[in-house]
């Protein structure tokens, strides 16, 4: 099965190199790489077109988003498998895309494989060499998933509006719903070096929450939205509480963000069943 890869970029030119690099040495090669510089100032642009013209790149002015710029590479990307990287993560095996490949043969219902990451933001992970057993989970991370593209073209996929944060659990669920598969999968390892440039936490917290909102209106049905919308308000809210009064203060701001979106979400309803969505919930998140 043919695989692409798609890298999503904004102002992180050191470690886009770097992944570059590793994915050179892949054996098999993916088909296509495609990178999409979003809002970029800082000679990514400059540097992909003098270097690596090889990749298949899109030049967002303005910025996008990361979940819009992953949806237009997903729809035009040419392989049936679409491995999706962040621009500071890339596989550790040179065989990864031929283990990747195999494993979607093997499942057919497969919509998304992810896999184990081994990166800064949890130093345990560095070193360690069990990452427990393959399960099905209600999420994943873009930045070590492969998609089936065909099944991806069925679904509604990554909602736009997002810009950023929370498409993988919509996706998830979209996933379930429609009987396919979002599977951990220890196969391959990812090294995720995870920047911390540009990284707002409070904008971060705010925008996944805003989405988990928006994504409930989408999907979960009624009468039942209400209760979970009252519920996942109250949780964030205390994670918000762990981190301080500066915290606590900002969360009228993602409030007034997702009472804005409410109409557009309403309009793009397409609830799953109540059954569907509660065995969703209770699968593990991803690993």
């Amino acid at each position: 099965m043919q695989i692409s890869v798609m890298i999503t970029t904004h102002n992180r030119l050191s470690d886009l190199r770097q992944t570059l690099s590793v994915l050179e040495k892949l054996d098999p090669a993916p088909i296509e790489i495609l990178i999409t510089a979003d809002a970029c100032s800082d000679g990514t642009v400059e540097y992909l077109q003098k270097h690596f013209a090889t990749a298949k790149l899109t030049i967002n002015e303005p910025g996008r988003g990361s979940v819009a710029s992953r949806d237009a590479m997903l729809r035009r990307a040419i392989g049936e498998l679409v491995l999706s990287l962040d621009d500071d993560s890339y596989p550790e095996q040179t065989d990864a895309l031929s283990r990747v490949a195999k494993l979607f043969e093997e499942r057919p219902q497969l919509a998304v494989a992810h896999f184990p990451q081994r990166t800064n933001e949890y130093p345990e992970t560095l070193s360690k060499t069990d990452f427990g057993a393959p399960c099905l989970t209600r999420s994943f991370a873009n930045s070590a998933a492969c998609f089936r593209r065909s099944v991806y073209l069925q679904l509604p996929g990554f909602e736009p509006c997002f810009f950023h944060m929370y498409e993988e659990p919509d996706y998830s669920l979209q996933c379930f719903a429609n009987g396919y598969e979002v599977y951990f999968a220890p196969i391959i390892t990812i090294r995720h070096h995870y920047s911390k440039m540009s990284r707002n936490w409070i904008r971060v917290h705010q925008q996944h929450c805003r989405n988990e909102l928006w994504s409930t209106l989408m999907r979960c049905p009624f009468p039942y939205a209400p209760a979970i919308i009252c519920y996942r308000i109250l949780s964030q809210f205390r994670v918000a509480s762990k981190q301080g009064l500066g915290w606590i203060l900002q969360e009228p701001v993602w409030w007034w963000q997702a009472l804005k979106g409410v109409p557009y979400s309403l309009s793009k309803a397409k609830p799953c069943s109540w059954a569907s969505y509660r065995q969703w919930l209770r699968l593990p998140s991803r690993i």
